[in-house]
């Protein structure tokens, strides 16, 4: 399976990539600008943080599964910028932002058809990101308000490009 990193990356650092969460019959997207994709345990895993307070946290912890699609360049950056700004708790992204949730081929959480590039994650583990283990520089510019991490190691079971 073609993993399409350098496109990854490169949305991740320059304007950002919708990360998709369902539980139940709740759907969610938020903008991410960090994350990573490797190999670990043999599997090709993505590496999603979603801090503790965010409401796709909420829905990633009752899920095992979640969607990551990327944007064409500038495509939709008002979107991505208000995905980013607004919770899931007070307004529906998906409705405000005219997205289209399309079935994903091996997961039951939707990708986002007005992206190109798509990643069907399974969850395969967590981790929650301990400030005993961390730097104080990181925790004095990023977590201030000790509102940490958790980080989601995804399996990529699934990678396309739609168009």
């Amino acid at each position: 399976m073609k993993l399409h990193a350098d496109h990854l990356l490169d949305r991740l650092t320059r304007g950002g990539v919708l990360l998709t969460s369902k539980a139940g019959d709740t759907i969610n997207t938020m903008t991410i600008g960090w994350g990573s994709i490797s190999e670990y345990w043999g599997k090709n895993v993505l590496i999603v943080p979603v801090r503790k307070s965010r409401y796709t946290h909420d829905l990633l912890e009752e899920s095992d599964n979640f969607t990551v699609s990327v944007p064409k360049y500038n495509e939709i950056a008002k979107k991505i910028g208000y995905c980013g700004a607004n919770s899931g708790r007070d307004v529906d992204k998906f409705k405000e932002c005219k997205f289209t949730a399309k079935p994903a081929k091996s997961v039951d959480t939707p990708i986002i058809g007005e992206a190109y590039l798509h990643y069907e994650c399974r969850i395969i583990a967590k981790i929650d990101m301990n400030e005993s283990h961390m730097s104080e520089a990181i925790i004095k510019n990023w977590y201030s308000g000790s509102d940490f991490h958790t980080l989601y190691f995804g399996e990529v079971v699934e990678c396309y490009i739609t168009d």
